[in-house]
């Protein structure tokens, strides 16, 4: 205080002085004592002085007055660095981290040097801000005016350089660093552990006990959380192994850090050992316990240990319930989640957009597709909003069965909550709008993301190879690699896929090459099956074989099924007989490898063979999947089976197909019957065509829907040749747009014509 202002303070009232004195929570009694107190200050001439102005900017500042805190700032002739260093104070306590960064500019281009006091709120402010470079500078102004060795100095800088993920710096300000505790050793264990530096953590754990510093409970944790959430989960187990060896006793907040870590690392002999030790210490009290030990189960395929586990205890709890269902779901028990979800909402549980969330997922990712869009609905009627998380686990059951109005209204959703920005969002609208046929609807979405990520271009890159749209495929690739973003497998995963499906052997071949060339890939097991399938199909069914025969890795399934209906397609029974056979070991169970060797003899007339497969068939307890197509139809969707004929309108449907049979033989379209594969009468081989289920479905949908109205379906197996002719005749004769998926690709019929070009 200068002895200029002495006698200008004189003339303030005592109570005044009182006041300014007093500790701010006594300045929050009344903001009108705070007014009056300025008046009666510039009625005395003393708001010049640095002091008094500090104190009326910390006491406006109280009261969030900042623009009145900051007029006084300004209005004083030679501001000093206890005047700014009440406003920074007060805006970092307020949170204005920006706004106090801006007056610590301020006070410096002043040429206002900071001191002790200043610097660890600035260096708070950085940290709050992530503003590495900020804080890097002031970092150089503390050390050129030797601030830097001061304690509290230190330590807010050391905490600034934590928060930006600057490792290398926090080590260094440590190193130096004369009053290190284990609160700051804790610190730089929790930094490490998050970056995955497993040898830096027991490093640091070294230097501490040589410094004779012991790690507590909060030490542990910290490392334990930091390698679990980052998702370094081996470095957790192994953190978790030398904390308990070394004779700590974990709680629980250790015990439910390590437990999603044990299960991402499928250690389920672990898990049991740690669930051994929860009940020994009586952490199973602990509902975060309970739910990471959960989910340490389902993620282990321990479904066995969920059950247990729940009907022990049977905790109603949200985190607890969202593990069960999530540990059901995953380990396909979806029946089982279901039932456990319906028991929440009869025991009035709390549920939350978690809780929803899991389930749509359980039921979108194990063929309850229908089941999932009802879900959502009734989400959406219990007033919970659904978020970034939810849209992305539903638009894939969208897809599943072409429910195009769903899919739409769930992209309505996100238009109108500005979700649309969210990679993961726009590349689940990209498959789902794919899947449902509208793939200028997925190019659209495309074109209109903000940012893109590599997910996003191989979404768009699938939808259009399971359109039959190789050209397109090949640019999106080009456009792709333009980019930073380098192609993965997935990538030629759909370039192999479109080449195959329009029969592009040189480009097929000049991609499966690149890939390891170019960008150090090694073809995976579905990358050999696309180019079985490519070679097959055009014909090359011994380059193919040879294929299969010179892999490095051991044919799968897929590569064996690729050949086996390369096969079909050529007629070739002699490499069908070695492929089925593989495929007779490597799925005992599945009856589409013997189906489809049956329909091969049957094909060549072989009716022997094909009784010898379904006596071989029947004596396995093996059945035929059934034929089964999905159609949506005002708003509802619809599932025929082939050969149904307990439809409600089968009468219709039937009358219907009658008509369309004798314009196509009018027109001179006779049925394909290589495709009835039944020794019986031809009338009966026509009658067994027409019972296909994608028939029944279109027919269903002429019958129930406007004319002119596109039809979509969903079928669970390729379509048949017969099928496909019957299709093309009936999208000229109706006038109708008809899209038809199956098990390979989509087929877009319009005006009498096929986007395959006939070639699938």
């Amino acid at each position: 205080m200068t002895k200029q202002v002495l006698p200008l303070i004189e003339k303030i009232p005592q109570t005044i002085l009182g006041f300014l004195e007093s500790s701010p929570s006594c300045w929050s009694s009344s903001l009108s004592k705070t007014t009056q107190a300025h008046a009666r200050i510039l009625k005395s001439g003393a708001q010049n002085d640095g002091y008094i102005s500090a104190k009326l900017i910390a006491s406006y500042s109280n009261y969030s007055c900042f623009d009145h805190a900051n007029l006084i700032l300004q209005s004083i002739p030679d501001p000093n660095v206890y005047t700014f260093s009440s406003l920074i104070y007060a805006l970092t306590k307020a949170k204005l981290y920006s706004q106090s960064l801006g007056v610590f500019s301020r006070m410096f281009s002043r040429g206002l040097i900071p001191d002790t006091h200043v610097l660890p709120n600035l260096f708070k402010v950085c940290a709050e801000l992530s503003a590495f470079r900020a804080g890097k500078q002031i970092h150089c102004v503390a050390c050129a005016l030797g601030l830097d060795g001061d304690g509290f100095v230190q330590g807010s800088l050391f905490h600034m350089y934590m928060r930006c993920g600057k490792m290398g710096d926090a080590r260094k300000v440590f190193d130096r660093m004369s009053n290190r505790d284990v609160v700051t050793c804790s610190a730089l264990l929790c930094g490490y552990a998050r970056k995955g530096c497993l040898e830096e953590v027991v490093r640091v754990l070294a230097e501490m006990e040589s410094s004779g510093i012991e790690p507590n409970i909060v030490s542990w944790n910290g490392i334990l959380s930091g390698f679990n959430r980052s998702g370094y989960h081996k470095e957790a187990v192994v953190m978790f192994q030398k904390m308990h060896h070394l004779g700590f006793l974990p709680d629980e907040i250790a015990v439910s850090s390590v437990l999603p870590s044990v299960g991402d690392s499928e250690r389920l002999d672990i898990g049991r050992q740690i669930h051994g030790y929860a009940i020994k210490q009586g952490l199973l009290k602990d509902k975060c316990v309970i739910s990471a030990m959960i989910d340490m189960y389902g993620k282990s395929g321990h479904v066995y240990g969920i059950i247990q586990l729940f009907e022990q205890f049977k905790l109603m709890e949200t985190g607890v319930c969202n593990a069960c269902i999530t540990g059901l779901s995953r380990n396909g028990l979806v029946d089982k989640a279901l039932e456990m979800f319906e028991l929440f909402k009869e025991q009035k549980m709390e549920l939350n957009v978690v809780s929803w969330t899991s389930i749509i997922a359980g039921c979108a990712q194990n063929g309850k597709d229908i089941e999932a869009l009802e879900l959502f609905r009734e989400m959406q009627v219990a007033g919970v909003k659904p978020n970034r998380v939810t849209i992305p686990s539903l638009l894939p059951a969208c897809g599943n069965i072409a429910a195009l109005v769903h899919g739409r209204s769930a992209h309505g959703f996100a238009v109108r909550v500005h979700l649309l920005d969210d990679v993961h969002v726009g590349s689940a609208l990209i498959d789902m709008y794919a899947k449902c046929g509208r793939i200028n609807m997925s190019q659209v979405v495309f074109d209109m993301m903000p940012t893109r990520n590599l997910v996003c271009w191989n979404s768009l890159m699938s939808g259009y190879s399971m359109h039959g749209k190789a050209k397109e495929v090949m640019s999106i690739f080009e456009s792709l690699v333009r980019t930073r973003l380098k192609p993965d497998f997935i990538s030629f995963t759909s370039l192999l896929s479109a080449c195959s499906q329009v029969g592009l052997t040189d480009e097929g071949w000049k991609y499966f090459g690149m890939m390891t060339e170019e960008y150090g890939i090694k073809p995976r097991l579905e990358h050999y099956s696309c180019m079985v399938s490519l070679l097959g199909r055009a014909g090359k069914l011994q380059e193919a074989y040879d294929l299969v025969k010179e892999m490095p890795l051991e044919p799968d399934s897929c590569v064996w099924g690729a050949l086996l209906n390369s096969c079909r397609l050529q007629n070739n029974v002699d490499l069908a007989e070695i492929a089925a056979e593989k495929l007779f070991v490597l799925e005992p169970e599945n009856p589409g490898s013997y189906v489809l060797l049956s329909n091969i003899y049957a094909a060549k007339g072989m009716w022997e063979e094909v009784d010898s497969i379904r006596n071989k068939m029947e004596s396995l307890g093996l059945k035929k999947n059934p034929g089964c197509s999905w159609i949506q139809v005002k708003n509802k969707v619809y599932t025929l089976l082939a050969g149904d004929k307990s439809h409600p309108q089968i009468d219709q449907i039937t009358e219907k197909m009658d008509e369309i049979s004798k314009e196509m033989r009018r027109a001179g379209h006779l049925p394909n019957l290589d495709f009835a594969l039944q020794d019986v009468e031809e009338q009966e081989q026509e009658q067994a065509l027409w019972g296909h289920s994608e028939k029944l479905a279109v027919v269903f949908g002429l019958l129930n829907t406007p004319d002119g109205t596109p039809l979509q379906v969903i079928k669970n197996l390729r379509i048949c040749g017969d099928c496909h002719s019957v299709i093309k005749f009936i999208s000229g004769y109706a006038g109708r747009e008809i899209f038809v998926r199956d098990t390979n690709r989509f087929h877009h019929f319009k005006d009498g014509v096929c986007s395959c070009g006939d070639f699938w």
